[in-house]
């Protein structure tokens, strides 16, 4: 695999080695059982680096929240869209992801000239666009944008958390954790959860018959949500 040294964007084909803006976009919350689906979308200024812009995996909770502030300080722009839990119960994540990342892009103060995706899935966007595998150890502006993702959704749990603390969202961020698991067994899916993940599936079928109320509250609130 290419380094960040060693990548350069020339390398993904003609009219990538033209000058003008560009933007890094990367997800957070694919896996999770719970929560929206967010996408960052960041330009960078290069009169103003950020040292130490990683993939947000590799970074500690402390590191992600710094360059978090720092992005937001000193990049051109940048911007976060998300997608619901009730547009990815009803698109599939797949898409949803897509729709974030649209939005993100959509959501920037500057027009970006050109835009480069983590990952091997590429969204429909009026510029170019390319998608890079690993892209978020390769360019920075993706490091950038994963950072702004991870740290924009972990803080959407922690409201999740206050919401529906027998959860715990807080601490696994909606991820299918032995204690998120146990939780969803002994109280069912709640509004956060998404009902088109087998484990919440699973659950909330066992549940609603014995639960009539408790599967309106959950179905009746996203049958009212409109999709774009």
């Amino acid at each position: 695999m290419p380094s960040r040294k060693s990548f350069r964007l020339e390398s993904l084909g003609p009219g990538w080695d033209t000058p003008g803006l560009l933007a890094g976009v990367d997800e957070a919350g694919r896996g999770p059982l719970a929560g929206p689906v967010v996408a960052a979308a960041v330009i960078l200024d290069e009169q103003k680096p950020i040292h130490g812009l990683k993939d947000s995996k590799v970074l500690t909770a402390l590191q992600r929240g710094l360059l978090y502030e720092q992005i937001r300080a000193q990049a051109l722009c940048c911007a976060v869209g998300s997608a619901s839990v009730e547009e990815i119960d009803a698109l599939n994540i797949l898409q949803a992801t897509m729709l974030a990342m649209q939005r993100a892009v959509q959501g920037l103060r500057l027009l970006p000239q050109r835009v480069v995706v983590d990952g091997n899935r590429l969204p429909h966007f009026s510029m170019q666009a390319a998608a890079i595998v690993k892209g978020d150890a390769k360019v920075q502006a993706i490091s950038a944008a994963s950072i702004l993702a991870k740290v924009h959704r972990d803080r959407l749990c922690v409201e999740l958390h206050l919401q529906f603390p027998q959860y715990g969202f807080g601490g696994h961020k909606g991820y299918g954790t032995a204690a998120h698991l146990a939780a969803l067994q002994l109280h069912g899916p709640c509004p956060a959860h998404r009902l088109s993940f087998a484990p919440v599936r699973n659950t909330f079928d066992r549940a609603k018959s014995a639960c009539p109320a408790a599967r309106e509250a959950i179905t009746g609130k996203r049958s009212t949500k409109e999709l774009p």
